[in-house]
């Protein structure tokens, strides 16, 4: 039966320009190593033990949570791969950052988050920053977000309808912002709370807000008795805010809820005796102004969370923010006001650095256990397939491009980090990529001992060989799945790359491997069976290659011989 092997020339170019492709976006990024995770590069792991003021020994789990998350977000915005923040226990949480200073990770995890409100003095649409890929025209202006219109007021009276405002979930910036001069003395800095409120912007805190922009978040710092240019969460808007006029700590307990008789989520506030007094005194002066400076701001480490606006004094201490919410907006909003005033406060209990040189020698032993298994394999196959070990080298070579620029481009774009487990992965694909050759060339030899041709036996043998190949990486693959699903920390690593790598198996088998067998098979070496070629028919178990003509040598004439009489 003749099989047609198509057009491999063709597959072998295509797939030859698509790995060429991938080095063309490493060269368009200008990047060309890949990101390295903590234990080749080194770094710090700070262990932080929550403890509350009020003298209490339980930790809530809920308030432990919530501050992991915030953390998160904070060691997100250094803009570094494969950083870690998890759980130890009822009261720590554990920070691994690679490649970041110890006293800057110290002062970055290390704060309790600060949670203030102060009064708006002026706000002003902004372009968002661009993204990793912006598609913004850069001489247009973003599309303005609608001021915050809605009023808090008092919740005791029935009769109220308060309102405000919420807005969706912030994007932190991918990198720290660049460091600016600090921000002269402006007046009105070091006033007691309950002047704050009488507190003017003066023309340096307005030249100041002119000239600020979103990417400069941070640089201000976030000092209670001075003032602050922040933005909101999705960078569309900034805000000249006043000295602090409540801090989050005088905040008791806020919650989510639907009014009765009503619809709509509204987020509960709950103040303490001073608190109380001061947000009465606060939005009675406020209810005074014009917009905006009606509005008072709650801001959390530096960002303004909401912005609502009030129309009349709130007395009692207890309020509500109502606006465009939904179950998941208000109790998100709930839940960071709750965070910014419970008595939680974190204790720097242990901080260890990772020395790169350790890595780097870990990294050594690595490479060289990885030489030392690719020499193992290589062998074998020129040892047992001879000339068809060309076959596996080229093969493992080409993998081996594709893996290197794939790691490459993912820690550039989505931030994947290269770790030991990780490498150890990759070596373990060394195996499995083995594997599908052998899987192929022995089906190869069992169509031939069958039989058929070789150029058919290697079509043939194809057709039977690739189920058994896509079912072997399917079970690898699944073990890297459920691998990464239920592994935490570095481990994650191994199976992430042994699926990325088995994935690469099936891509260089389809469209290397295979091709590269067809032509060879169509050449006089390989497809007439050289000895050291590996299809030999001594190799191949065969007396002669099926469809080949052979030599055999004349017999050899018998001399006549007169026959004797009697």
């Amino acid at each position: 039966m003749a099989t047609r092997g198509g057009h491999p020339g063709r597959t072998l170019i295509i797939f030859g320009l698509v790995v060429a492709a991938l080095y063309g976006l490493m060269a368009i990024s200008n990047n060309w190593t890949p990101k390295l995770g903590l234990d080749l590069q080194g770094g710090t792991t700070i262990t932080l033990t929550a403890q509350n003021t009020d003298g209490t020994g339980q930790i809530d789990p809920n308030s432990l949570e919530l501050a992991r998350t915030i953390i998160q977000s904070r060691v997100d915005s250094l803009g570094v791969g494969e950083t870690e923040v998890t759980t130890s226990g009822d009261r720590q949480i554990i920070v691994s950052v690679p490649n970041v200073q110890q006293d800057e990770l110290v002062r970055l995890v290390g704060q309790t988050a600060v949670l203030r409100f102060r009064a708006v003095y002026a706000v002003e649409a902004v372009t968002p920053p661009p993204t990793a890929t912006p598609s913004a025209d850069p001489s247009g202006s973003a599309a303005p977000t609608t001021a915050p219109s809605g009023e808090a007021s008092a919740n005791p009276a029935p009769s109220a309808s308060p309102s405000g405002d919420r807005r969706p979930a912030p994007q932190l910036p991918t990198a720290p912002p660049a460091p600016t001069t600090p921000r002269p003395t402006a007046p009105g800095q070091g006033t007691p709370p309950d002047k704050a409120i009488e507190w003017q912007p003066s023309e340096a805190d307005q030249a100041d807000f002119a000239s600020f922009t979103c990417d400069q978040a941070g640089s201000f710092p976030d000092v209670a008795d001075q003032p602050l240019i922040a933005c909101d969460r999705e960078q569309t808007e900034k805000y000249l805010l006043g000295p602090t006029l409540i801090e989050g700590t005088d905040l008791t307990t806020a919650s989510a809820g639907v009014p009765q008789n009503q619809v709509q989520w509204v987020v509960n506030l709950e103040f303490n005796s001073d608190g109380a007094a001061a947000f009465e005194s606060a939005t009675g002066t406020l209810a005074t102004r014009q917009p905006p400076e009606n509005q008072f701001a709650i801001v959390l480490d530096s960002e303004v969370i909401s912005a609502p606006s009030v129309s009349a004094a709130i007395p009692g201490g207890r309020a509500e923010i109502s606006g465009n919410f939904n179950q998941q907006s208000a109790t998100e909003l709930a839940n960071i006001l709750k965070y910014g005033a419970l008595p939680l406060a974190f204790e720097v209990s242990e901080v260890s650095n990772v020395s790169a040189t350790l890595g780097g020698e870990q990294l050594r032993a690595g490479i060289i256990a990885g030489i030392i298994g690719l020499a193992l394999v290589v062998g074998f196959c020129f040892l047992y397939y001879r000339g068809l070990g060309i076959v596996v080298v080229s093969s493992l070579a080409v993998a081996g491009l594709i893996t290197y620029a794939t790691v490459v481009l993912l820690g550039d774009s989505v931030g994947f980090a290269l770790n030991l487990p990780g490498i150890a992965g990759m070596i373990v694909a060394i195996g499995v990529t083995a594997d599908s050759f052998v899987i192929y060339f022995e089906r190869i030899r069992d169509e031939v001992r069958d039989g058929r041709s070789l150029r058919t036996a290697i079509e043939t043998g194809w057709i039977r060989a690739r189920q058994t190949i896509l079912i072997a990486d399917a079970v690898s693959m699944l073990s890297a799945i459920i691998l990464f699903i239920l592994a935490i920390g570095s481990v994650k690593g191994f199976a992430f790359t042994l699926g990325l790598t088995t994935l690469i198996d099936v891509a260089v088998v389809f469209f290397f491997t295979k091709p590269l067998m067809t032509m060879l098979g169509r050449t006089r070496f390989f497809g007439q069976g050289h000895k050291w070629s590996g299809l030999s028919p001594d190799h191949l178990g065969v007396t002669a290659l099926p469809g080949t003509r052979t030599r055999r040598p004349a017999p050899t004439a018998t001399p006549a011989t007169e026959s004797e009489g009697i």
